[in-house]
């Protein structure tokens, strides 16, 4: 699936290059994040950077600056040239300066090189951002189709790591078991963090070794990737019976969250979900722990990112459009019982938001 969804890439970023007449567009990519280059050459970096020049004819270049990466790359991809230089950004350059008649761009315009975007000016590089954003926000019905065939993947993974929260555990246990789960079922990544305590408990972290006891919030967010696509789950259990306070604050989440995934409809935008989501908050006297001091996004776009556009903020004006994947994620500190999560995976479409994750929303319970 993966091969036949990177041609349908290909074949949508050329189309978009010939209608802004683009001769080239260079995209850059590393180990963190590696979405603009994967789109172009469906190469997920492992380690280094690389830096993909694609023409508007479809051919690719790739130029990484690891000999582990090229040799997997070449093992790894179709119709795509790899090109391994311990100089590598001399070498793209060079490249850039031989095509210097050419019309191109470069993106993402945050993280391209210094060495190439001081020579934006003289080698009239343009910013190819918004075109490649736009495509890795609003899917292709094949890269829809990767995303919804893995969505009860990460519904069966939290049924692992529910099981997997009980009392006496160490909190790398836990995760042992759901990355066990995940690779046995052939996913190559899971981007996962995890909480667990009282009101002490601020937000999520890798694994510390705590041991879990009585009481205690269990919070997770669960990111399997499936042929080079994210999706999304967050849920809170507790540990021995829930108290009221603990109850009473889970239920304003879950009504946030069903506010979020509510707004999602025709010629909503980012700002409108996220406002939702925090005037249930407000509502509640809660205003204080939507804002940065305690929570970071309301959530956040799923592609070939883990955390990719749009963000859910108030202050971000991008329109919702079908085709969109994204995770709507009330997430914060409640001062009476500590940090919660709670998040579905959506597609959004002409009419309205559709669910991927069917974990129900609740507090789970573990004795």
């Amino acid at each position: 699936m993966s091969a036949r969804i990177a041609a349908a890439r290909r074949q949508v970023l050329t189309a978009r290059m010939a209608d802004a007449q683009l001769d080239f567009v260079l995209v850059y990519g590393n180990a963190w994040q590696s979405d603009y280059l994967r789109y172009v050459t469906d190469f997920g970096i492992l380690e280094g950077e690389a830096l993909a020049l694609i023409s508007r004819d479809g051919q690719v270049s790739l130029f990484v600056d690891s000999a582990l990466e090229a040799e997997r790359a070449r093992g790894e991809t179709s119709d795509v040239e790899t090109i391994h230089s311990s100089a590598m950004l001399h070498d793209v350059t060079a490249r850039l300066e031989s095509l210097s008649r050419f019309p191109m761009a470069t993106a993402p315009k945050r993280l391209m090189p210094q060495k190439i975007a001081a020579r934006v000016t003289d080698l009239k590089l343009a910013d190819a951002t918004p075109m490649l954003d736009r495509l890795l926000m609003v899917k292709l019905d094949c890269e829809i189709e990767a995303i919804r065939s893995a969505a009860h993947l990460a519904d069966e993974g939290y049924a692992v790591f529910r099981n997997a929260a009980r009392k006496g555990r160490k909190d790398y246990e836990l995760v042992a078991e759901a990355e066990a789960f995940f690779r046995s079922r052939g996913v190559d990544d899971n981007f996962m963090i995890i909480g667990a305590g009282g009101t002490e408990v601020r937000g999520m972290s890798p694994p510390m070794g705590k041991v879990l006891k009585t009481g205690d919030l269990v919070t997770t967010e669960l990111t399997p990737c499936v042929d080079g696509y994210y999706i999304q789950i967050c849920r809170t259990l507790v540990l021995g019976p829930p108290s009221a306070v603990q109850q009473n604050a889970f239920a304003v989440f879950r009504d946030a969250l069903a506010a979020g995934i509510a707004a999602i409809k025709p010629g909503a935008t980012a700002a409108d979900v996220a406002r939702a989501e925090n005037e249930i908050f407000r509502a509640h006297d809660l205003g204080d722990y939507v804002t940065e001091a305690y929570t970071r996004v309301r959530g956040h776009g799923l592609g070939l990112f883990v955390d990719t556009k749009p963000h859910i903020l108030e202050n971000v004006t991008t329109v919702i459009e079908p085709g969109m994947t994204m995770i709507v994620h009330p997430n914060t500190y409640h001062p009476d019982v500590g940090y919660l999560v709670l998040g579905d995976a959506v597609i959004a479409g002409p009419a309205g938001a559709e669910v991927l994750t069917r974990t129900p929303r609740e507090l789970f319970v573990n004795p």
